[in-house]
């Protein structure tokens, strides 16, 4: 569970994507007046590619940042190789602005320098300023298109259930109603990482659904009134 944790923030934000475009193209399908499997159709489309290059581009991203860490990583055991003293002087100048003096801080020097994982460390973390990201590029990536997939599929529940069986209720009023569950649902989650309050969270993610939902509604009613 922890672990799944970790990976919080990856279906927070894939979830909000795909619940927000995938009822977009919902809701501007329904504002062109479109039959229920065009509306299926262009959905599990958005669903499935968008998804997919979502997933991609936080794969990419992820194994770009661990391997930019790895390199400047190995970079500074090399320097620590080839210009210990160098190195060695740049970790006095950081402790000294950190208000360390005197005696106090060559002992803290002498202790730092002396293993070379713990003196890498300090290099990486005080003069680059980067953090090791123990996450998986992979499990960032797959995390972000369940969630893609997951969210998505709520607004086209309703038309995919009518597909299967006649569905006893309006199909874009039901879509409207699961998706705002949905945004509901993630915006809670988005307060957990984000460490915002909940309210706070989910009026921002029902807002910018409802938002999207209405310029993609108005847009499918103007260009379908265009080309009738």
């Amino acid at each position: 569970m922890a672990r799944l944790h970790k990976y919080l923030g990856e279906f927070v934000y894939g979830g909000i994507d795909g619940s927000v475009t995938t009822f977009a193209v919902v809701a501007g399908s329904a504002g062109a007046g479109l039959d229920s499997q065009i509306i299926i159709i262009l959905g599990f489309a958005n669903l499935i590619a968008d998804g997919f290059s979502m997933s991609v581009g936080a794969y990419l991203s992820a194994k770009s940042e661990h391997d930019n860490f790895h390199k400047h990583r190995k970079r500074e055991y090399q320097e620590i190789e080839e210009t210990p003293e160098l190195e060695r002087e740049e970790v006095r100048q950081i402790y000294r602005e950190k208000g360390f003096e005197g005696p106090l801080l060559e002992e803290v020097v002498r202790v730092i320098t002396a293993d070379k994982d713990r003196w890498v460390d300090v290099m990486m973390t005080d003069e680059l300023g980067m953090l090791k990201d123990g996450r998986s590029p992979l499990a960032i990536g797959g995390m972000t298109y369940l969630s893609f997939m997951l969210m998505g599929l709520i607004p086209l529940l309703s038309y995919t259930w009518d597909f299967l069986s006649p569905f006893p209720a309006d199909l874009f009023v039901s879509s409207c109603v699961l998706t705002g569950i949905a945004f509901i649902v993630v915006g809670a989650l988005k307060s957990a990482v984000t460490e915002t309050r909940p309210f706070r969270s989910i009026a921002e993610t029902v807002l910018l659904g409802t938002s999207a939902a209405v310029l993609a509604y108005l847009a499918g009613d103007l260009l379908e009134k265009l080309f009738a």
